[in-house]
């Protein structure tokens, strides 16, 4: 693929910070200097470093070919959107979404895969930029190349890219709106994580949305990204989510995974300086729970 930029006075003057800026990693720029790419100044190889303003700035980044080790499924995935760089998709709860040991041919990442083959895409390897647990549905964003991962990678860092969930949790008496601010460790002696002092900083931000006697619809917000921090938060504080059996919540009111939906997905896209903004309903699971 091939990146164009023309370089401004409020621009950096060298090469390498100035495609740092535009989203090239450190490791990404080592790795075309080397030959996995190419960099062009007006047109002519860089021989230099150095930048003008209005000098055009061209990349060009090798296609990402298939990998063998990664099957092609055909089952279907659920588009929200997509152009050049960027596959929201609806991901249904069940569904794993990179290959592992339990399961290397049908996951996410073997189904995008497979809509890029279908599309005759030049890169196919997909770049996962919002992992959701196997059994939690809603909006994933997907990189279609390695620059749109740089810069997603780049919006995570900074907090720039905004997720909203729905939960449902057991029982009822949350505060309106809350806090939760515990640090979040792996379970030495099981598969989930634990809460501990001695584990990472974590912070989940809630809404109550609707109250009924025995579960309350939530609105959730991370603003850190540690594995099952929903999950785990929430059960801490008496409330685990309906049907996550691994922190204890309730299997008997009417869903049999955890209710937590990925609704929403906004970000400033970096290659078109628009707004984009997703929704996903609440699938018919968890919507069949408030009713």
């Amino acid at each position: 693929m091939k990146f164009t930029w023309k370089s401004t006075s409020d621009d950096p003057d060298t090469l390498k910070k100035f495609l740092n800026a535009k989203g090239i990693s450190h490791r990404m720029y080592k790795r075309i200097k080397t030959g996995g790419g190419s960099f062009k100044i007006n047109g002519v190889a860089a021989s230099g470093s150095q930048l003008e303003p209005g000098d055009v700035v061209e990349v060009v980044l090798p296609d990402e070919v298939s990998d063998p080790n990664v099957a092609v499924s055909d089952q279907p995935i659920e588009v929200v959107y997509e152009d050049d760089n960027w596959l929201v998709v609806n991901k249904p709860a069940g569904l794993t979404v990179v290959p592992g040991p339990a399961n290397r041919d049908d996951t996410l990442v073997n189904r995008v895969k497979a809509h890029l083959v279908n599309a005759h895409a030049v890169n196919l390897v997909p770049h996962i930029i919002t992992r959701l647990d196997r059994f939690t549905s809603g909006l994933v964003l997907v990189a279609k190349h390695g620059l749109a991962n740089s810069l997603a990678n780049e919006m995570l860092a900074k907090k720039t890219l905004y997720k909203q969930y729905a939960a449902v949790v057991a029982g009822k008496g949350l505060a309106a709106h809350g806090v939760i601010n515990h640090p979040i460790a792996k379970d030495p002696n099981g598969y989930g994580q634990i809460i501990s002092d001695a584990g990472k900083s974590a912070l989940t931000e809630y809404w109550v949305e609707r109250q009924f006697s025995d579960r309350t619809l939530v609105k959730v917000v991370l603003h850190t990204g540690r594995t099952h921090q929903i999950r785990v938060h929430f059960a801490a504080i008496g409330h685990p989510l309906l049907g996550d059996a691994l922190y204890s919540g309730p299997m008997d009111l009417g869903i049999d995974r955890q209710a937590l939906h990925a609704t929403n997905l906004e970000f400033v896209d970096p290659f078109s300086k628009k707004q984009l903004t997703f929704e996903s309903q609440l699938p018919e699971d968890v919507s069949r729970i408030l009713d």
